[in-house]
């Protein structure tokens, strides 16, 4: 049977705007602003035999109009290649732009396009991604963070926790790392008051603390069962990272925010973290994410990937050991299908490929886009 081509490939800049600014612990330590928007870059690959495929990355506050102009540059490389040479596709866009590097915006921009032709081979056999790649279980352990960020009054907090909970999510995050210690320890003792003791609960300092008070929190925190603690110290900083790890009964969770499998590899060889968070359109695509797993499950890490649901809960679900997967409804308006979660867990959909199709809101939201090929 003769190989399919692409033949067209379809790039758009959307911006979704967010309901209400949202700060974490970046915005009250002065170093970000509150976040009103996230950009996106789709991407969208249709072949000769009628095929198509959709994937997405995205940057929050600075970045998004670089990912889509790499993508617009290496883009028309796509054209004539057989979709199915995941990795020989993934290798010629790199070298299309080999001098700006295999990490951070270069590779970001290739995700998308990655992402998509996963996509586009998960349906032509007619699967679900997970199924594709050789999932563990139709389901997958799942939290929200979306209502525990710091704009929000405690009370606040604690109601979308309980509404979190009733929508069948499983386990709740809630923002830390102020300036004042004081204040993130009573934000926490409220929610785990209020949730009881049965309820899994993490906290996420998003790199705020030096590493004499993550030992501190750590150490105070420790009789609350968390599941974990989340980016402690900065992101790159392994060793700081590796010494809490060993120092405290409670797991550290990092990684969302290197963009390369390279750094990653950097965490796990130092024992760095308990639970590795990947970000797959921020490493490179699901290419580059595969890679990253068999080496997180070869050291015996568990996984929970950051952000990106819609993608990440295939990913997840053929990872060997039980993962947890990150909930932010944050993304819906893009999309015209909806995930579904029950008893603590994200259900995987029987869809074909990610499951998922742009809506009518997410095309008037484009600011930019550029096509190659016959349409």
């Amino acid at each position: 049977m003769a190989s399919d081509r692409i033949r067209h490939v379809a790039l758009s800049s959307v911006t979704l705007p967010l309901d209400v600014p949202v700060s974490d612990a970046k915005v009250l330590t002065g170093r970000q602003k509150p976040m009103t928007e996230i950009a996106f870059l789709f991407a969208e690959i249709t072949t000769e035999d009628g095929h198509g495929g959709t994937g997405f990355s995205y940057s929050k506050r600075a970045g998004g109009p670089a990912q889509y102009a790499h993508a617009k540059e290496v883009g028309e490389n796509l054209l004539g290649e057989d979709p199915s040479d995941i990795g020989r596709v993934y290798e010629r866009l790199l070298w299309a732009g080999a001098s700006v590097g295999r990490s951070g915006v270069a590779t970001q921009a290739l995700a998308a396009i990655d992402i998509a032709l996963w996509d586009l081979k998960a349906k032509r056999a007619g699967l679900p991604l997970a199924k594709l790649l050789g999932s563990y279980r139709d389901s997958v352990r799942t939290y929200n963070t979306s209502g525990g960020f710091l704009h929000a009054p405690i009370e606040e907090v604690q109601a979308r926790a309980s509404q979190s909970l009733a929508d069948g999510i499983g386990g709740i995050k809630i923002k830390v790392g102020q300036p004042d210690m004081r204040e993130d320890l009573r934000r926490l003792a409220a929610v785990r008051e209020h949730l009881g003791e049965g309820v899994p609960l993490m906290v996420d300092a998003n790199q705020q603390w030096d590493r004499a008070s993550a030992l501190r929190f750590g150490r105070a925190v420790e009789e609350l069962g968390l599941v974990w603690i989340e980016e402690p110290l900065d992101a790159y900083d392994a060793e700081g990272h590796a010494q809490l790890a060993a120092a405290l009964d409670t797991p550290i969770a990092t990684g969302e925010m290197l963009s390369s499998v390279a750094e990653h590899v950097r965490l796990i060889e130092a024992r760095a973290a308990d639970v590795i968070q990947p970000d797959a359109p921020r490493v490179g695509g699901i290419t580059s994410f595969l890679r990253l797993a068999t080496l997180a499950d070869h050291a015996g890490l568990q996984l929970a990937p950051h952000f990106a649901m819609e993608i990440h809960l295939h990913l997840a679900a053929a990872y060997p050991r039980e993962p947890w997967v990150e909930h932010f409804e944050w993304l819906n308006p893009l999309f015209e299908e909806r995930l579904e979660t029950r008893d603590g867990r994200m259900i995987v959909p029987d869809r074909p490929g990610l499951g998922f199709t742009l809506s009518e809101q997410c095309r008037k939201w484009t600011v930019d886009s550029v096509e190659f090929g016959k349409a």
